[in-house]
């Protein structure tokens, strides 16, 4: 690869790393062509970019891009796949469902929104991490619950009351 080529392919993981506030770093050695491909395809469905990238490379874009990475540039040893989304959960998700066949991907690290996670043994936390779209039905769910007692207290006091009136009436 020519210098001219490096730094294209810089620019563009720099790019893509200030584009993205989702980035997870995965070792996927090891896996055949048809269990590579199957993961990309279960990272395809679940709206997941996965492209394997070299360390070096992927390290000078760390420094070049305007976003802090703390510790994730040390965890760039051995083979490196990067996987991009717009859903925090989405990579460790697909992960972790790819896991139950194989003892690969593993994880590296994750740049979650601003938030740093090492290892391996924080894909448990990745995973329960709730996208914007579960937090906005949470909230929903929160401030309809009070309206749907109001109405209800209202609805069962009106049929008490209407029964009370009409028993009066009847005597």
């Amino acid at each position: 690869m020519t210098r001219e080529e490096k730094s294209v392919v810089i620019k563009d993981l720099t790019s893509q790393l200030t584009e993205n506030n989702i980035i997870y770093l995965a070792d996927i050695s090891g896996l055949d062509a048809l269990t590579t491909s199957n993961l990309r395809r279960a990272c395809f469905k679940a709206n997941v970019k996965l492209a394997v990238v070299k360390n070096t490379l992927l390290a000078k874009a760390m420094e070049q891009s305007d976003k802090e990475f703390g510790e994730l540039p040390s965890t760039l040893k051995g083979n490196t796949s990067i996987l991009f989304s717009d859903t925090g959960n989405a990579p460790a998700k697909v992960i972790k469902d790819f896991r139950k066949k194989s003892d690969k991907p593993v994880l590296k690290g994750a740049y979650v929104e601003e938030a740093i996670y090492i290892g391996d043994d924080q894909l448990d936390a990745l995973v329960s991490i709730k996208s914007k779209e579960e937090l906005i039905g949470d909230i929903i769910t929160i401030l309809q619950s009070p309206a749907k007692n109001v109405i209800s207290a209202l609805q069962s006091g009106g049929s008490k009351l209407s029964g009370i009136i009409k028993t009066l009436s009847e005597k």
